[in-house]
């Protein structure tokens, strides 16, 4: 990753609409895909802080349309949350700062596209969710995401990764991958290869549910992280939720697993000691029920009874892309050890063993809480 220097960053930072003086800009070293810039700034003795962007083409193959995503997008969550009363709406969804004749972002002599948010301030992001509490902030926030963009006029979002989370077309990367054995490791993986081929029988069940028009599409996150959800400082509340590159078609399973994943085990995903990998069921509750108290108004009973396989099936599809990448060599995520991809890949199937096992006590956990909601509501 090239590190610009600050004189770079002043000729960019002048293309925006941003009238004072850049007095310095620190790389931002959360994420790992765009380059980031946290970028302060004098305007009338008032400091103010700007987020500069260079976004990643080799991820991201059409700008222009990530772009058109996020103008859309935010606007739209920006009219709604203050048709709805809400509070400090340009601290509960990212605003674009457009260039000087109005476009959301800025091709610089290198052919790099660049964009700027203004700074959310008083927040901040976490790696893991600590306390049940913040498991319950983390489904409230992506839920109103997705309930707030329900309604999105016009179009279709750009898929700007096309079958992200096409879970048949990672197990044939899989497959061709140990059949290539580019890098001679199939033989190091040889258990966790054949673990994960087992599972083929079941990993079609949301596509085919979608197929059957059973589960509708919808605009979803795709990476809820829950790093991805900024906190306030004072109240511990969700503010933000950010990263908005992958916003695009999908189905909520994929939001919602994606969400257990990353917010009910005790471990970072690479954590090398599997005895201390598990799904912890207080988390879980806590996020199922900020998430459905967001999005029971929409949601379609078909898609509640799959909630609680998302799990399952998100951090297997996470676990085989891990495993694809450290057959393949490492080729695509950043590793930082000998075998890391390898670790990582066991993380995600010993968190996956741990869900399917808790699986039917899970759904059953959604199944009641939509029950409480809905007496709530037929109460009121």
């Amino acid at each position: 990753m090239a590190v610009y220097p600050k004189e770079h960053l002043i000729r960019v930072s002048q293309q925006f609409r941003i009238y004072g003086q850049l007095l310095h800009a620190e790389l931002c070293k959360i994420g790992h895909i765009n380059e980031t810039y946290t970028a302060t700034y004098d305007q009338g003795g008032v400091v103010l802080r700007y987020i500069h962007q260079k976004i990643n083409k080799n991820v991201f193959r059409d700008p222009v349309a990530v772009m058109n995503n996020l103008i859309r997008v935010t606007t739209h969550l920006q009219r709604k949350l203050r048709g709805n009363g809400a509070y400090q709406a340009t601290r509960r969804a990212l605003t674009i700062v457009p260039t000087h004749d109005g476009k959301p972002f800025y091709v610089d002599e290198g052919g790099d596209y660049w964009r700027t948010f203004v700074c959310v301030e008083r927040v901040h992001s976490l790696e893991s969710a600590e306390t049940p509490a913040q498991a319950y902030e983390a489904g409230r926030a992506f839920g109103e995401f997705q309930a707030l963009l329900a309604d999105l006029p016009g179009e279709r979002l750009h898929e700007t990764i096309p079958h992200f989370h096409n879970t048949r077309k990672r197990f044939q990367q899989l497959v061709r991958a140990v059949e290539e054995d580019p890098a001679s490791r199939a033989i190091l993986a040889k258990k966790e290869i054949e673990f994960a081929l087992a599972q083929e029988p079941w990993i079609d069940t949301l596509l085919e549910a979608h197929a059957r028009g059973e589960i509708p599409e919808r605009i979803t996150h795709n990476d809820t992280k829950f790093n991805n959800v900024l906190l306030d400082w004072e109240t511990g509340q969700a503010m933000c939720v950010v990263d908005l590159d992958t916003v695009m078609p999908g189905l909520i399973h994929y939001d919602f697993g994606d969400m257990i994943r990353t917010t009910t085990s005790p471990t970072m995903e690479d954590e090398r000691d599997l005895s201390r990998v598990r799904m912890r069921m207080p988390m879980f509750e806590s996020l199922a029920r900020g998430y459905i108290e967001a999005t029971r108004a929409f949601l379609t009973p078909a898609e509640k009874k799959y909630l609680a396989f998302a799990g399952r099936l998100v951090t297997y599809t996470i676990g085989i892309r891990f495993l694809t990448d450290f057959i393949q060599g490492d080729v695509y995520f950043r590793v930082h050890r000998p075998n890391h991809n390898l670790d990582r890949c066991r993380t995600q199937f010993a968190l996956m063993r741990s869900i399917q096992e808790q699986e039917e006590a899970m759904q059953k956990v959604v199944d009641e809480i939509y029950s409480g909601a809905a007496s709530r509501a037929v109460a009121s």
